[in-house]
């Protein structure tokens, strides 16, 4: 499994939202690019899964800092919406949006679409979901992939606070919503 030490579609994308991010654009990149290296390696490496991966990674917590909220899956959507529409990118829409929206789940994702999920050139969903739950499990949760290739993943990235920071804005919201601390959240 190969290890991306860079990835420029992300930098690209991430670079305008620099100022929303501020102190949090290092840890929410690394993040991304975490999320990215698991993606591919799950789904297989080909051009368009690459760059389906790179956006949707790009694009899939951002709404936590352009909207200031942990209900972020929908600004997040429309915000991949407007890059892929800009991008001339349309036929991906769908299927990113459907990752950005499932990549909370906690159960398997199942196309109501009828498009599959793997490596077979469908849509790969599933596989975008495991790998936030790899990083977001701080690789404790492995999806299939070798401890080895995480470990060199989670190394190549490092976490740079990302995960005490999603800790932070939890216990905020956890004050003001008690009943609905983790809203993105999906069975």
């Amino acid at each position: 499994m190969k290890v991306y030490d860079q990835v420029p579609i992300i930098d690209e994308i991430l670079e305008k939202w620099r100022n929303y991010l501020k102190k949090d654009y290092i840890p929410y990149k690394n993040h991304c690019c975490r999320v990215f290296n698991f993606c591919v390696a799950l789904c297989g490496e080909n051009s368009k899964n690459i760059q389906k991966s790179g956006i949707a990674a790009a694009f899939h917590d951002l709404g936590i800092w352009t909207d200031c909220t942990v209900e972020y899956l929908e600004p997040s959507r429309k915000l991949a919406r407007e890059y892929l529409e800009g991008a001339n990118l349309n036929d991906w829409i769908a299927e990113i949006e459907e990752m950005i929206e499932q990549h909370h789940k906690l159960t398997t994702y199942e196309s109501k679409s009828g498009f599959g999920s793997g490596p077979d050139n469908s849509w790969i969903v599933e596989e975008f979901r495991k790998a936030d739950l790899v990083d977001v499990s701080l690789g404790m949760i492995k999806s299939g992939l070798p401890s080895s290739f995480v470990r060199e993943v989670l190394s190549l990235y490092p976490n740079e606070g990302f995960h005490m920071r999603l800790l932070e804005l939890t216990v905020q919201r956890l004050k003001t919503h008690p009943f609905s601390p983790l809203p993105m959240m999906k069975l």
